[in-house]
């Protein structure tokens, strides 16, 4: 999932671990089980279409506009809630799986010459955003 904001930041802890300031994108990175099947690949996809998708005011991508990304892992976009009362988190990746997936992303995102920020894997971490519309969207390869 990824929002256009004017402002996001990640705390853990009480101290602040990853902020972009002014226009970018907070995405929230979840990995299903299977994702990193196609490890490497599916991670240069992932970060060429949130680098390069006209997300951004005026049709604009972070590409265009050199805005920063926030990238915060979050396995409960899988979440289930279909039955019952509790969400069942079976279809979100084991750690092992996810995290060389999003540090993949995150990876492929700096090399494409974007400034990048980040939570931590599997931390209690707060976030914050100023979303600018808001304008979220589902971003899938």
């Amino acid at each position: 999932m990824a929002a256009r904001v004017d402002g996001a930041s990640v705390e853990v802890d009480g101290t602040v671990v990853g902020a972009i300031e002014g226009e970018g994108l907070l995405v929230l990175l979840g990995v299903a089980a299977g994702d990193g099947e196609n490890g490497a690949a599916s991670a240069a996809r992932m970060a060429r279409k949130l680098r390069e998708l006209r997300l951004l005011a005026g049709e604009r991508s972070c590409a265009d506009a050199g805005a920063p990304l926030l990238v915060v892992s979050q396995f409960t976009l899988y979440g289930d809630t279909r039955k019952g009362r509790r969400p069942s988190w079976s279809a979100a990746a084991r750690p092992e799986e996810a995290e060389p997936l999003v540090d993949a992303v995150v990876a492929a995102l700096r090399e494409a010459g974007s400034h990048v920020e980040t939570g931590i894997f599997g931390a209690d971490m707060r976030v914050s955003s100023v979303n600018d519309g808001p304008f979220t969207v589902l971003v899938e390869t």
